[in-house]
């Protein structure tokens, strides 16, 4: 079992900065997309490639429900990679000046950013966070921080810890 550390508690990020980047991520997948699709229209306009051309036309022609997969599919490949590969930070994460971090204060482990990721898959887990911790962040032990009071509040305990030692100059 992994021990809780109150100073990954204490600097939780606020349900409004969670939602910040939930929105901001949500509008880089829709970015995503739109840059997916000049990219297709260039390259058939300039160079006649009809293969990204077309793959657009039947991505526009989806129903709703095929849209819905999609999209999900596509946001939940964006999370992963991008928290994996940066250590716990998203676009949105970046912006807001928050990271994931495990209960126990390290970075988190793949199998914690894959619970994550696919946890996402609940219905109205994106609205979870609005409670104490959002169903990703619970079944992962995982936690979205405040990057700088975390920090901050790092440095003032160590600080406190070399009161009284003896300083080597």
């Amino acid at each position: 079992m992994m021990k809780h550390l109150r100073i990954v508690e204490h600097n939780k990020a606020s349900i409004g900065i969670r939602f910040i980047n939930f929105v901001i991520d949500r509008i880089v997948i829709y970015i995503l997309f739109f840059l997916f699709g000049l990219f297709s229209a260039g390259l058939f306009e300039f160079f006649g490639v009809e293969f990204f051309i077309d793959i657009t036309y039947q991505l526009a022609s989806l129903s709703k429900f095929e849209d819905i997969l999609i999209t999900l599919a596509t946001y939940l490949v964006y999370i992963f990679i991008m928290e994996y590969f940066t250590k716990g930070r998203t676009l949105g994460k970046y912006i807001t000046g928050t990271k994931v971090m495990s209960i126990d204060g390290s970075n988190p482990i793949f199998y914690q950013y894959l619970i994550r990721t696919l946890s996402r898959i609940v219905p109205f887990d994106a609205l979870s966070f609005f409670g104490v911790n959002g169903w990703h962040d619970s079944w992962s032990d995982t936690r979205v921080i405040s990057l700088k009071k975390y920090n901050a509040e790092l440095q003032h305990k160590r600080e406190i810890d070399e009161i009284g030692s003896k300083e080597i100059a």
